[in-house]
């Protein structure tokens, strides 16, 4: 079973190779097994496509591909965990990824707000 599984995975990773291709994204986040992340990105290089690969853990990694300035953007804040991104960081990633703008400017103040409450005034 756990092979269907992954062969169905891969099927979705390639559908979002293609939607790049096509100009439908600009960038791409799979989150996956360090296994399929090899295989993707051995795809990927053959097709002359970026790509940015982060550990989440010892077995799930993310991979981020597409255009190559949306990439360097992402490289710039991959080296933290993608939950300790800054407001701003998160933002950006969202809107890269296609993410509803309205959705990213809504969850941006949120988060915001959140943080500027749990920051302790200085007197």
């Amino acid at each position: 079973m756990e092979d269907f599984h992954r062969y169905g995975a891969m099927k979705l990773y390639m559908h979002h190779i293609y939607e790049f291709q096509k100009g439908v994204r600009n960038l791409v986040l799979c989150t996956m097994c360090p296994t399929c992340a090899s295989l993707v990105c051995s795809r990927l290089d053959n097709l002359g496509i970026h790509h940015a690969i982060q550990q989440v853990s010892t077995n799930k990694v993310n991979l981020f591909f597409g255009n190559e300035l949306c990439l360097n953007v992402v490289r710039s804040f991959i080296h933290k965990p993608l939950n300790e991104l800054s407001a701003e960081e998160d933002f950006i990633l969202g809107v890269m990824l296609g993410y509803d703008i309205t959705g990213q400017c809504e969850r941006y103040f949120q988060y915001k707000n959140r943080n500027s409450e749990q920051q302790t005034p200085i007197c």
